[in-house]
């Protein structure tokens, strides 16, 4: 039997992309694929006062399956209440790449989902598309599309090398698939190593630098199409300190390298009101289990090693409400 996600207390992006578009932010799109993950992002999001999407990707689907996965997302309704402060939550599919995972997802409860064509040919993207919003908006729920390919590797997301959106094409795209908002790429990657160290430049202190994103190209879209909503998938940053405690204890991430945090500043202060990021939270987590693990190699309770992974996430998903997406007070 389809449940409508209004029965389950969540709100679609529609209203929250219009006031982040406007207000000059962008709505935090968390990865979550377990209880830890999960109260971290609403313990961050009701601290900071800011929505949420709750990001649900093919292969947390396949991990936590997605009946629990929807009744997760209604507890996380009830639960933001007991905090003290009810954040708005989308409960969105993250590149769904047929209409039959839509559709699943859209009747098992999911506010938002992702049709990701971008692997297609172009009229099969908007074919494609087209399709999945003319099911969806008949049951209330927003659409978000891609146009573009990002490089990297993430989940079930796998691409070599990385294709520029095209700004001529946006204008096109947006007017026949009826799409409530698109997705672009100008440089962002997914997983922890998003650029090679020879793509890379080093400063003075030998850190690694990347190339910065394509604002050109963002620009030229948002002329296109003034005020739609634009999201950007792989906006991780990979953040150093992780990097260096999981290496210190036992680690191997050697060269990883994410989008530096001013550069995701500047692209949530323009038409981008939805910045995705996963990776980050998988190394807050694995950094807090492996120390724990190292300083206390006979711990054997999952809750004494996932509780202070929990509790850096939160300082994490706190950091870029406030510091980097600018959501923070706007729920």
């Amino acid at each position: 039997m389809a449940v409508n996600y209004k029965e389950l207390g969540l709100v679609n992006s529609k209203e929250l992309f219009a006031k982040a578009v406007a207000g000059g932010y962008a709505i935090p799109a968390y990865n979550f694929n377990n209880l830890e993950q999960l109260q971290a992002i609403l313990q961050a999001c009701v601290e900071t006062k800011s929505p949420v999407i709750l990001q649900v990707s093919s292969g947390a689907r396949k991990y936590a399956n997605a009946t629990l996965l929807r009744n997760m997302a209604k507890g996380a309704t009830e639960y933001v209440k007991e905090l003290g402060y009810e954040v708005p939550i989308v409960l969105h599919l993250d590149h769904g790449d047929t209409f039959e995972i839509c559709k699943e997802c859209i009747d098992n409860g999911f506010s938002s989902v992702m049709i990701d064509g971008s692997h297609h040919p172009y009229e099969k993207n908007v074919e494609l598309t087209k399709q999945v919003v003319e099911y969806a908006h008949k049951h209330g729920v927003t659409v978000e599309g891609e146009l573009g390919v990002l490089a990297g590797v993430e989940d079930d997301v796998v691409a070599e090398e990385s294709t520029y959106t095209r700004p001529e094409e946006v204008e096109d795209f947006v007017k026949r698939t009826g799409v409530d908002s698109l997705a672009i790429s100008i440089g962002t990657s997914h997983g922890a190593h998003k650029f090679t160290p020879a793509q890379c430049t080093k400063n003075a202190d030998g850190v690694l630098v990347p190339p910065p994103l394509k604002f050109e190209i963002l620009e030229e879209i948002e002329k296109r199409i003034p005020g739609f909503p634009i999201v950007l998938h792989g906006s991780s940053s990979v953040p150093a300190e992780h990097i260096e405690t999981i290496n210190k204890y036992g680690g191997k991430l050697d060269a990883a390298v994410g989008i530096p945090e001013e550069q995701l500043r500047k692209a949530a202060a323009s038409a981008v009101c939805k910045i995705n990021i996963d990776s980050d939270g998988r190394l807050a987590m694995t950094a807090a289990i492996r120390k724990v693990m190292a300083e206390n190699p006979g711990e054997f309770d999952p809750r004494k090693y996932l509780g202070p992974a929990r509790d850096a996430l939160k300082v994490l998903y706190m950091h870029k409400n406030n510091n980097v997406l600018g959501s923070a007070g706007k729920a």
